[in-house]
């Protein structure tokens, strides 16, 4: 018997009093459970980020999230080396655990109400496109598709607003959106809407998007069909109410797989600070295009987002006309993609024109654009569109947009745009 494993009096002695003491007390049992949980997590991760230091010991391989046991353990017939993970003069550091698919759907069905699973699937919190998971999930009412994706933002930025603010009614129906700041500091969105904004199908979208206070964002997505796409309903809604989506995404797990994701390199080169433009406000988007529009239009309605894009629904008459704008820095690196094969004004300035189906499922709709980039190393880039509908989810109600391809091109390259360069 090893020296740890002799029974000792005094804990003998220790555990009696403590049963005497407790027989009183009345537990919160799911409180319990749930914090049990989270020790034997935090217990695991600690044990996998150990540095192996001369003794035999567990750690986390630095591939596909395997875990290598000692040489002399006989659970497993396949051995290997731990690699230290360290700095170019190899000095260990401590890193955050990676985390194997299979390990994001434990992890996932350990949250979920009793059921059944299939077609699962995951990638690692080292996989290049990012983790995530995926699975198909019954719990007895029908099957239905629950997705998970993982990902690091900059706080405080639009990107931020836009995964947290509940959308515009005009652009997209929905049932039901809350957006809360919650006390850590995390903003939490709860959304029940559409697969299809058009309704085409019966297809029902319900998300939780928590994004933290230090940029961890972890989404969740459930449909009420075995598929997100092409596959027939299986049950009047979704299986995850919004209280169970609550639970569900704020899992502490969780945040401990967006720490796991390896870092760009791109943010580790300089740790000068970085300056941006500010952002253009969807407001003043909006305001400078109400002011380019002919005077012949009437604005019916507006709206848009806190930042880079705003829209107006415009009537000459003939009936309303939706003309929506994106006014965005840095996008050289688009050029070459985005304009491809059109105009390089004299200035500098490349221009490109579109004229195709609408973006959405509106029968009938067609979309009419122009969308250009300025010369210079901020990428600054206007881009306008206008459509035969005032609704994109509904049908075209005239033949064309009420703006013709020429005021589009006049809005897009206005000098009024340069005071938000």
């Amino acid at each position: 018997m090893l020296e740890t494993d002799r029974p000792d009096p005094f804990e003998d002695r220790l555990s009696a009093a403590l049963r005497d003491a407790g027989d009183g007390f009345q537990a919160d049992r799911a409180a319990l459970v749930t914090a049990g949980r989270v020790r034997g997590r935090r217990a695991l991760l600690r044990r996998r980020t150990a540095v192996v230091g001369g003794v035999a010991g567990v750690a986390l391989a630095g591939v596909g999230g395997a875990l290598v046991l000692p040489a002399d353990d006989p659970a497993t017939p396949a051995r290997s080396n731990a690699a230290s993970a360290g700095t170019p003069d190899g000095t260990a550091t401590a890193a955050a655990a990676a985390f194997s698919g299979d390990d994001l759907l434990r992890e996932l069905k350990g949250l979920l109400p009793r059921g059944t699973y299939g077609k699962e699937s995951a990638r690692g919190s080292d996989h290049q496109l990012g983790p995530g998971a995926h699975l198909v999930y019954d719990d007895g009412a029908g099957a239905a598709a629950i997705g998970m994706g993982f990902a690091r933002v900059e706080p405080g930025s639009a990107r931020v607003r836009e995964l947290t603010a509940c959308p515009d009614h005009d652009f997209t129906p929905y049932d039901d959106c809350t957006s809360d700041r919650l006390p850590d500091g995390s903003t939490l969105r709860l959304y029940q809407g559409y697969e299809y904004p058009d309704l085409r199908v019966d297809t029902k979208l319900w998300t939780a998007d928590l994004v933290t206070a230090e940029g961890q964002h972890i989404s969740v997505s459930e449909w009420n069909s075995p598929a997100e796409k092409d596959a027939p309903v299986s049950r009047d809604e979704p299986p995850l109410s919004t209280e169970r989506l609550r639970t569900l995404v704020t899992a502490g797990v969780w945040r401990e797989v967006v720490d796991a994701m390896p870092k760009s390199p791109k943010a580790s080169r300089s740790t000068a600070p970085r300056t941006e433009r500010p952002e253009v406000s969807g407001k003043s988007v909006g305001d400078t295009l109400a002011g380019l529009l002919p005077g012949t239009l009437d604005v019916v309605t507006r709206g848009g987002q806190e930042s880079e894009y705003a829209y107006l629904v415009v009537d000459d008459g003939r009936g309303r006309s939706l003309v929506q704008i994106n006014v965005q820095h840095g996008m050289a690196d688009s050029a070459g993609q985005l304009y491809a094969g059109g105009e390089i004004l004299p200035d500098g300035t490349r221009l490109v024109t579109r004229q195709g189906p609408g973006e959405k499922a509106g029968s009938g709709v067609v979309m009419w654009s122009v969308d250009t980039l300025r010369p210079g190393p901020e990428g600054f880039r206007v881009v306008i569109s206008a459509f035969n509908t005032g609704d994109q989810n509904k049908d075209a109600t005239r033949d064309t947009p009420a703006l013709t391809m020429e005021q589009l091109r006049k809005i897009a390259l206005s000098g009024e745009w340069d005071r938000s360069r």
